[in-house]
């Protein structure tokens, strides 16, 4: 398994030399514009600051709406495991292993129209070979839209 050529993930031996928001700013890819090809890439999100315990990112309503002109809950789905996934690379040395979101559910509590979401997903469990994340989405005032929860398993690759 590769990962995309553009996400510079540090080695273990490089992480504590990073702040979160150096770390987030390579995850972004080299154009700051995320990771072409990728799905994250397409519904626009954003990573702000990342550790192995928590990850913020952003992702743009306009573009990502349901018919109904709210937010689609898929790319609120999206977005948690977007946030988990990679929250889960980074607590591992991906030159031996990778890992891969296997389960994912969220409710959606509140619609949004328009503005940024902002996702934080925070590590409940981390395991060798299993990791669970639950990712909280607001909108811009801070008001709680999805709830979420992904899993993720760990590949030795």
């Amino acid at each position: 398994m590769t990962l995309h050529p553009d996400i510079h993930l540090p080695t273990p031996e490089e992480f504590a030399d990073l702040s979160p928001e150096e770390l987030a700013a390579r995850l972004n890819g080299p154009s700051g514009e995320g990771l072409s090809g990728t799905l994250g890439g397409k519904l626009g999100i954003r990573m702000l600051r990342a550790t192995r315990e928590e990850l913020t990112a952003t992702m743009p309503v306009e573009g990502n709406r349901q018919p109904a002109g709210r937010l689609h809950g898929g790319a609120s789905l999206a977005l948690a495991e977007e946030l988990a996934s990679i929250g889960s690379w980074i607590n591992l040395d991906v030159r031996r292993e990778v890992a891969v979101g296997v389960d994912v559910s969220g409710t959606h509590v509140r619609g949004v129209t328009g503005g940024l979401v902002t996702g934080t997903a925070r590590l409940a469990y981390r395991g060798r070979s299993v990791m669970v994340w639950e990712i909280e989405i607001q909108d811009e005032r801070g008001k709680t839209t999805t709830l979420a929860r992904c899993t993720c398993n760990v590949v030795r690759v």
